[in-house]
């Protein structure tokens, strides 16, 4: 990812009239199955936590742009690429009048995908295979997740999507927190 500046460079220069905003975007699945976190417990106890073994479950895309401390998001029923046309179109009509997104996404097949119409206020930028670590959206997954979405049984699906669209909304609505989580100071790191 050291390319990372020049490949920014390179994107103003094709919308010279733009602000170039740096955006990164990933899903995340949240479902029946769940998931445990650390918990408080008095020492010498263990605590118990609900789990459901059922497998209903839906997809949260989410767009962060931590220079603005903002987001879009949509939770879907499945991970493909009409869902991920779909995500594009939010964010596109999320960014201020004037403004580029160069957006880092990895490599699922719904990001690279041929039948994908990358609105003319976006560009993709392609993480390398295999590196997670790299994308700053999975920070903000695990903070959605170990302080909202953990530790819970839901019903249904659309209880699933009522859960995940509240989590975001908190997200959302806390001051700082995108800027934080989603930092993109590792990015810039030299080997």
């Amino acid at each position: 990812l050291k390319k990372l500046p020049q490949l920014l460079a390179e994107i103003q220069q094709e919308h010279p009239d733009k602000h170039i905003e740096l955006w990164c975007q990933d899903e995340t699945r949240i479902g029946q199955k769940g998931r445990r976190t650390r918990t408080w417990a008095e020492t010498g106890t263990r605590p118990s936590a609900p789990i459901d073994t059922r497998y209903g479950n839906a997809y949260l895309f989410g767009a962060f742009c931590p220079a603005r401390d903002t987001g879009a998001a949509l939770v879907l029923p499945k991970a493909n690429t009409e869902m991920m046309q779909l995500h594009l179109k939010e964010i596109s009509s999320q960014l201020p009048e004037n403004t580029h997104a160069a957006m880092l996404v990895d490599g699922a097949a719904w990001h690279t995908s041929k039948d994908l119409v990358v609105p003319p206020n976006i560009s993709l930028i392609q993480l390398p295979p295999y590196s997670p670590e790299l994308n700053p959206s999975e920070n903000v997954w695990q903070y959605l997740k170990n302080n909202f979405l953990s530790h819970q049984v839901w019903n249904s699906v659309p209880d699933i999507i009522d859960a995940a669209a509240d989590a975001w909304n908190k997200l959302i609505k806390q001051t700082g927190s995108i800027a934080t989580i989603a930092a993109l100071n590792a990015l810039y790191l030299d080997d």
